[in-house]
Order: structure tokens, then sequence, then C-alpha cells
């Protein structure tokens, strides 16, 4: 069944998950005078001209106040300002652009709605363009006898839910921006979600995809059935790639069924370290709820004095937990055991939601966790460290030792039954010494994470805010295999440059020298400058 694209073609003037959480709006550091020096944010009028003969007046931004609103994203990072920002309204349109802007040497980073948290959508600064999704918009097809969905890349994911919701489907995806960010965005940084225990992230639901590589050509993968090993498995590479690869038009995702049955419950405990305990009980007790999510006391007054839903201000934590199945009487069944489980690891009590009501205000308490939390102070720092279950009591540990080191204000939530918890630093980076120690810990949050055989990112990605870790998590090996396969499909590193990993940064084209590919010292191709005879290389960056 073919869905009409919504009639809201129009690019929002600030990001609307900024407009709807002030957290997220600019950081009162990232003004103006803090872009970088010496860089010039213009393009030239005749390529402007041509940017609007091919995509329309009413496509391309060039003006200072459309600049600055999407000189920045979610992440705690500088404002970094482009040059011209385009909308493009289809998906040729969208080829055209990718096309033009690769020729004319402009670093494209394309955006959806901006909710990343690690800088991948934060533009480089100068001579540099910003490709819009917003009008992009269109669910383009639903099947519900095949039991997929195609998209254009802007559609928001609460909106597709909410389609395929009313043919009696499910898409589980839902991250805590679902409500404002785009389906093209959650493939490029494999986002997660609430749901993610039981039904997994967004890999899961990437069917295939059809992209526009460097030279605006149309780039096939995937298929409409359910198995499909045609080629190389291009949609898992471009999963994650945060916009350094290529260039998404059309998404085929993956639908389910709905669940028949479903009970969600609070279970309230005295001491942290007694919910992070229960959450592995949980899954050593062979059971898979939907969600498992956990809240510390920090979360939980802030939540409670922003909604006023009825939350235990005097909790040390809470899990809020969801079973669903197929059918009333197992999700009943696994709905006892669980509180068992948590009464048994030292729940003072469990509430089970009455009704539909009950059951959303648990769920509203737990995705303004974030907002509430922001409402405290001027800077919010939010991670997303991630270790396997068994080890979340002792990251809950280091996180709190972390924060009395450091002398902090830091509150925790997060999808716990994954793995996946969010420490949130409250501060205000307009004071250095703070922000200082704000950086300090969010390091520590890191080293605390791999050593416990976990990762950087659960689902934020890595973007320019954690980049610098890649290789401690990998090796030097991993990192330059990828640098390779970047390379080979964005030769001249215009695709989101500088996201990933760290590059060797520098302004306009310098001389390199460069070796054979045979005699390559470490795979990167460089050699001191009296070795070999220099070249000149007009990208900004360097493998």
């Amino acid at each position: 069944m073919a869905v009409g694209p919504s009639a809201d073609r129009v690019p929002p003037a600030l990001p609307r998950f900024a407009a709807r959480f002030p957290a997220f709006r600019p950081d009162p550091c990232g003004s103006p005078s803090r872009f970088k020096k010496g860089l010039p944010v213009t393009v030239p009028k005749s390529l402007v001209a041509d940017f609007r003969k091919a995509l329309g007046k009413d496509s391309v931004f060039v003006e200072e106040a459309d600049l600055l609103c999407y000189a920045y994203d979610s992440a705690v990072l500088d404002q970094r300002k482009p040059a011209v920002v385009l909308a493009p309204s289809t998906r040729e349109l969208l080829g055209r652009a990718v096309a033009m802007c690769y020729g004319a040497g402009l670093p494209i980073t394309v955006r959806g709605s901006g909710t990343n948290l690690s800088g991948a959508t934060v533009p480089e600064p100068g001579d540099s363009a910003v490709i819009l999704t917003s009008k992009l918009n269109g669910i383009l097809e639903i099947n519900p006898r095949d039991l997929y969905a195609v998209v254009e890349p802007g559609v928001v994911t609460a909106r597709l839910a909410e389609a395929v919701a009313a043919q009696g489907l499910f898409y589980p995806p839902d991250p805590g921006s679902q409500e404002v960010s785009t389906l093209g965005g959650n493939v490029a940084l494999n986002a997660g979600g609430l749901r993610g225990l039981k039904y997994g992230v967004t890999k899961d639901y990437l069917m295939g995809l059809e992209l526009f590589d460097h030279e605006g050509e149309l780039v096939k993968t995937g298929s409409r059935t359910v198995k499909c090993v045609t080629g190389y498995n291009l949609a898992g590479l471009m999963l994650a790639s945060e916009g350094t690869l290529g260039v998404f038009s059309t998404l085929i995702l993956k639908l389910l069924p709905p669940p028949k049955a479903s009970r969600a419950m609070l279970a309230v405990f005295e001491r942290f370290r007694e919910a992070a305990e229960a959450v592995a009980e949980i899954i050593a007790a062979r059971i898979l709820p939907c969600t498992l999510e956990f809240m510390d006391n920090k979360c939980i007054r802030a939540v409670e004095s922003f909604l006023k839903t009825g939350l235990p201000t005097d909790a040390g934590a809470i899990l809020l937990i969801e079973v669903d199945g197929g059918s009333a009487e197992g999700v009943a069944a696994d709905a006892a055991e669980v509180k068992a489980v948590c009464l048994k690891s030292g729940a003072a009590s469990v509430r089970e939601a009455r009704d539909a009501e009950e059951k959303a205000k648990i769920w509203e308490a737990r995705r303004n966790a974030l907002p509430s939390l922001a409402r405290l102070r001027p800077t919010t720092v939010l991670e997303d460290a991630t270790v396997p279950r068994s080890r979340v009591p002792e990251m809950v540990e280091a996180v709190a030792s972390l924060a009395v080191k450091h002398r902090l204000e830091v509150g925790v939530f997060g999808h716990a039954g994954d793995g996946n918890l969010h420490p949130t630093i409250l501060c205000d980076r307009r004071d250095p010494e703070e922000f200082a120690r704000v950086e300090a810990m969010v390091d520590g949050i890191f080293e605390a994470a791999l050593n416990l055989q976990g990762t950087l990112s659960g689902e934020h990605g890595i973007g320019l805010a954690k980049a610098k870790w890649m290789e401690r998590e990998t090796n030097r090996a991993t990192v330059v295999f990828s640098k390779r396969i970047r390379r080979a499909l964005d030769p001249k590193n215009l695709f989101n440059a500088g996201k990933k990993f760290v590059w060797a940064r520098r302004v306009g084209p310098v001389p390199v020298a460069r070796c054979p590919p045979d005699q390559e010292p470490g795979g990167l191709g460089l050699m001191p400058p009296r070795t070999l005879r220099a070249r000149r290389v007009q990208d900004k960056y360097e493998l």
C-alpha cells in the first residue's frame, strides 16, 4: 500500500528537538565567536546560482541566520557554521545535490533532525555544505502481506510507527528522540531504544536501501525479501556509517505483527546497587522483557519535579519493566516471575500498572528523564557507554565513584537490560574549571566501560565526540582497515569529513609525500616529505 508524503515539506528554521527541549539549544559557549578563525564561510556566487537553478530558490540557504541553525547538533561541542544549506525536495534532486557538492569539493554533512549526541551532524567549518533530508519525508509503501515498509530518509521515526500501527503492524525501534529523529539518521547511527533488549535495534530491521555515491550515482542493496545474498552486504556496511560512505535516499524496513498482550511494572529499590543486580538476575532467569529500564535517585527526583507522576522520590533507584507476548496467560506468568526476582533481589515494592493510563505514565516518566535533568543546569553532557549485562552493577558503581572523584552532579538512567547506561553530567560549560572536570569524568566513563569489556557507544555513535577513543577500543589495524574502506568509497574524504576517526588535520591544500601502495608503512601511504617528491592534494584530510 502506498502512503503519500507529509504535506510539511518545509525544513524547520530551528531543529525541532532543540525547540522542544531547551537542553538541546546551542550551548552558551558555542557562540559564533567560537567558530574557527581564518576559514572563509562562503561559496562562489556562481555555485550558489547553480544550486538554486538545480534545486529551486527555496531549497538553498546562505543567509547567516539560516546557517547558524545548522552549526550544531545535540552534542556539547563548538558550533561550526557551514557555507551553504541545501534542502532537496525529491530523491532525484538529492542525488544532484550530492554530485554538485562533491564535484565542487565541498565537504558534505547530511542532516535529519540533528538529535544525535555525538557531533555526527556538526558540519565542517568553512566552505562546507549541509544537505537536509527534511523534505524527503514520504512513506512510499507499507506492505502488510510481506511485512515491510519503504520510506524516504526524512520520515520521523514515530510517524512510521503510527502509520504501520494503523494497519495492525509493529515497527519496534523506539529511540528516546523518536518524536523528532528521522529514519535516515536512525540507520546512519544504528539507533537503539527502549525495546532493544527483546526486539533489537535498527540494524535488525534494515532489509535494504538505496544511496547516492560520491558521483551522484544511485546504488541499490538488499531487497524486499526475507532472504537476500545478492552481492556484498552493503546495507550492513552503511549501518552506523554516520554519513561517511554515501547518502541514503530510500530505506526498506522490516515490520512485525504486534504483541497481543503486555504488562508494565515499576520496581522500587532502596539502593541503586540492588536495582542493578536485579537486572542481571532477571536476564539470568531466562526472562526476556520487552523493556528493562533503570533510573537512579537523581533522575527520579528530576522527573517527579517536572511531571508530577507519583514516582517515589526517596527511592535509591527504580526499574521500569514491560513484558509482552502472544498470550495474556504467558505474559502474566512472565510478569509474576519478574516480580519475584525483583523482590528476591531487594526491591521494596513492585507496582504493576492497572490500566493503559498507568502504563503510559510509567513510560512517560522514562522518556522524560533527559529533559527533566536538563532543566537543572545550563549544560547537559549525556554518554552511552555500554557493558555486558552482567557487568551493569560494576558500571553503575564506577560512574558513582567518578562523580565523587570529580565533584560533579550526575544522574544515571538507561537501557539496563541491554547494558546501555546513560550517565548524564549536569554542569555549566561557561565554567572552564568545572568543564575540565567534566571532560576528565567522560574519559573515566569510557575507560571504565572498556575495562569491563564494554564499548564506547551502544547507540549514540562516535561522530566527533568519541573519535579519539576508537583505536583504544579496537586496534590500529582496525582503524587503518576502516579508513581504507572509506577512501575507496569517498576518495576526496568529503562525506562527513572528520567523523568516526581521528584524522591528520590541515586547512587547505598542502604538500604531501606519498609512496607506492605496495610500500605503504602501516598501510597509510605516507612517507617523510624528504623521501619522495611531494604533490598537492585537494581534500582536507589525509589517511
